[in-house]
């Protein structure tokens, strides 16, 4: 499967105003069924995302990035949010879409959303394990040129 994964535009102008510390922040990951439309233009707030997904296994919100990792290689200018691999375990749920935030602001309209990820198709899952299998290369990258 190709996935298409983006940053939501707004995520840099919430980085300059530190309204997001990717190094000490609560990042999680959400999802979507396909009734939500990521705005990658519009959309800078969790406060935006509609649609999100219930089922066994699922707790609204979604789950919390593990081992999280801000890297810089000079090499290749590029700078890299990695995390763990993300897995919902004895899930039953269809999903579309995958959306990083910024949990820790108290409330969700003022908790910054990073980027989404547009699965090929809905994904479901039947009292299974449901993974997001992060790119190898971080979850997103930024090359500085």
């Amino acid at each position: 499967m190709a996935h298409v994964a983006k940053y939501y535009g707004k995520f840099f102008v919430s980085l300059a105003n530190k309204e997001i510390d990717l190094d000490s922040d609560t990042l999680k990951v959400m999802l979507c069924t396909s009734s939500y439309t990521p705005d990658q233009d519009a959309h800078q707030y969790k406060s935006s995302v509609t649609s999100e997904i219930t089922g066994t296994g699922y707790t609204a919100g979604g789950l919390a990035l593990t081992s999280v990792v801000v890297s810089y290689t000079g090499a290749t200018n590029v700078l890299a949010l990695s995390a763990a691999n993300t897995q919902w375990t004895g899930a039953t749920f269809t999903a579309r879409n995958a959306v990083l935030y910024d949990s820790t602001p108290a409330s969700d309209s003022v908790r910054p959303l990073i980027g989404y990820i547009l699965f090929d198709a809905d994904i479901s899952v039947t009292g299974s394990t449901f993974t997001i299998t992060w790119d190898s290369s971080g979850i997103a990258t930024i090359t500085v040129s």
